[in-house]
């Protein structure tokens, strides 16, 4: 179940039965508390969108230590192999201490580490959203013109290829494809595809930004549930309504918190698998 989040009586009934959920794609900064429990979805196609930024307490003041969250990297990169996990180096937010030789330092520091446990990293520039705003109060943020972009994209992309890494970029619009970065689809058929070795049949998802390359998906998450506390994050902007919804949460709850009233209307979400009938045993180039 799955509440509107800009009608809270209203609710989806989402099917998650393997034969219609064509794959699960996760993003966390902190798988830490799901690697025991990865053997519930041994039925399910899933791989893993894994932000690593090492911005410390300034930016996001409750994700663990970069040493920690590299180690959880590491480690589920060797459960499930490197093709399902993705390193996503974003946002690239820039600051007057957070300038363009901090982020090679990191994005280095991070690479080295890496190496070997993912093909892929996504980047993007920070979105100043209104609902975040509010929190980055104090920051002194620094203006990115599309030339700094450029600049700064070509020299993580020269980095990352170092240690055997493909940079694509996440809902830019700026065409970074002539410094060898291809516009990157987060939910994409085409490792959905290699992953399952079915084709499917599903295109652009039109609720999105056109700079979002993303296919068609349902959202079963909420808003103001992650406790993390990052200052840029659309998703989660108020701290004191986490903190009260993570209370309400109850594991026997269909919902991610809460309970269903008597006031909630709860609609049936249309989930059908997009996989073309026929498995294509050529897709993972075997």
């Amino acid at each position: 179940m799955v509440r509107n989040p800009m009608n809270a009586h209203q609710i989806s009934r989402i099917k998650l039965s393997p034969d219609v959920v064509d794959c699960i794609v996760f993003w966390t900064k902190n798988p830490e508390r799901m690697l025991k429990e990865l053997y519930l979805l041994e039925n399910y196609n899933f791989y893993f969108q894994f932000t690593i930024t090492a911005y410390g307490q300034t930016l996001e003041p409750n994700v663990p230590s970069p040493e920690r969250v590299i180690s959880h990297f590491r480690q589920l990169s060797q459960m499930i192999g490197k093709e399902r996990i993705i390193w996503r180096y974003d946002p690239i937010v820039l600051t007057r201490d957070m300038d363009f030789n901090y982020h090679i330092r990191q994005f280095t520091n991070v690479a080295v580490k890496l190496a070997g446990l993912t093909n892929r990293c996504v980047i993007s520039f920070l979105d100043l959203y209104q609902k975040s705003i509010k929190n980055l109060y104090g920051i002194q943020l620094s203006n990115v013109n599309h030339k700094a972009m450029g600049e700064i994209a070509k020299a993580l992309s020269h980095i990352a290829g170092q240690y055997g890494i493909k940079i694509v970029s996440c809902a830019e619009e700026i065409d970074l494809s002539d410094i060898g970065i291809p516009h990157g689809k987060c939910i994409d058929d085409k490792l959905i595809s290699e992953i399952s070795g079915k084709e499917l049949d599903i295109e652009k998802d039109k609720s999105q930004r056109k700079e979002c390359s993303c296919v068609a998906s349902i959202d079963i998450g909420a808003y103001n549930t992650c406790s993390h506390g990052c200052l840029y994050c659309y998703a989660t902007f108020d701290s004191n309504r986490v903190k009260k919804n993570l209370s309400l949460h109850e594991k026997k709850s269909p919902l991610l918190f809460g309970n269903i009233g008597p006031d909630d209307r709860i609609v049936e979400r249309k989930v059908v698998s997009c996989f073309r009938a026929q498995t294509n045993f050529f897709l993972n180039g075997n």
